[in-house]
This record gives structure tokens, C-alpha cells and sequence, in this order.
């Protein structure tokens, strides 16, 4: 039996409710920096600043088929510039996040495909970065799939079910930096 087809696109408003169904799948929270107790009107604010024209954040969602047979979210991602820094322009961060009855299913590479086309193709990224708890041996084998190498080793990096946590930061650079052919010879006359 063939998996149902994912597809990949922008975030809307309307997809608060899926974020905030995610968010808040005990399974899926425990791997994120996101606390308990999301809330649909919460993420409608969250999603509405990020989205605003002239924000640099690109917002993604997966979806398939529902057993309704319409589409379903069964996952986000998100690339943020990871400072203000004019020296730190080529730079985003990412977090993916992919439902608990999804995971294993190609969400998740379908997320990091549209991420890594937008960045490579269309968004002038050169180095993409990430934090992974060290012991989410599914996430990490998917970003090394991507690309991704082990930076550092941060201790005790975030409070998890009452127990602090050590992360790794990971980071991808450009596998063909774009660039442009010098002018052979300049036009007469200049």
C-alpha cells in the first residue's frame, strides 16, 4: 500500500489549530523548545506576527489526505533569521515539527526538501542552523540526511520533563554557493 501524498506549503492563519494540535501532542512537545498548555488563540498571534508582509520567516505545513479524504496538517517547519546582525544576514534558524501518527511516513523529509530548495534556490541562505536534543536520534539522522554536521555539544541546554537536557547545534551550509561570472571585457565607451 502506497503512502498518501504530502504536500508542502506556506502557512495560513486557519492552520492555528493544527499548530496548536502538534504543539500540544505530548510526543511531539517533549522534542521542541515549546511549553505545555499551547492554545489555538495563541498560535493565530504567533502565526499572524510571523506572517505579516516583510517578515523574513517562511512558514511551511505538510499535509495529506485526512481519513475524511480532505487535507489534514500533519506538520510545520520554520527558517528565522537568526539575528538582526548585518554580519549574520546569510544565516537562518529552523524547527520542524511532525504530528506523532506521522512521524515515519516522509513528513518530515518533505519538510526539509521545501526548506533546503527554499534556502539553496530562492532565499539567499548560506548556512542553515539547528538545536536538536542529543538523544532524538530520529531528527538528527534526518538532518544529516540534509546535510547537517555536529557543531557543539550543549550541556544541559533546556529543562525536559523535569530533567535538564543536553542539545547539539547543527548546521548545513550551501552546497553550491551561488555566484556570478566576472565581465570579461567592459563595453566601449565605459
Amino acid at each position: 500500500m502506497s503512502a498518501a501524498p504530502i504536500t508542502v506549503r506556506r502557512a495560513v492563519l486557519a492552520d492555528a489549530a493544527a499548530f496548536a494540535r502538534t504543539m500540544g501532542d505530548p510526543a511531539v512537545l517533549r522534542q521542541l523548545m515549546q511549553v505545555p498548555y499551547t492554545s489555538e488563540e495563541a498560535w493565530r498571534a504567533r502565526l499572524g506576527d510571523l506572517l505579516a508582509p516583510g517578515k523574513p520567516d517562511l512558514m511551511l505545513v505538510a499535509e495529506r489526505p485526512g481519513a475524511d479524504g480532505m487535507p489534514e496538517v500533519v506538520g510545520s517547519a520554520g527558517l528565522h533569521p537568526a539575528g538582526v546582525a548585518v554580519r549574520r544576514r546569510h544565516v537562518m534558524m529552523m524547527g520542524i515539527s511532525v504530528r506523532s501518527e506521522a512521524q515515519g511516513q516522509g513528513v518530515g523529509t518533505a519538510l526539509m526538501q521545501a526548506l533546503c530548495d527554499w534556502c539553496d534556490n530562492w532565499g539567499q541562505v548560506l548556512r542553515l542552523e539547528l538545536s536538536v536534543y542529543a538523544d532524538n536520534a530520529r531528527a538528527i539522522a534526518l538532518y544529516q540526511r540534509f546535510g547537517f554536521r555536529q557543531e557543539g555539544l550543549h550541556r544541559g541546554y533546556a529543562l525536559r520533563d523535569g530533567a535538564y537536557v543536553d542539545a547539539l547545534s547543527m548546521a548545513r551550509l550551501h552546497p553550491r554557493p551561488p555566484g556570478i561570472e566576472p565581465f570579461n571585457d567592459a563595453p566601449a565607451g565605459l
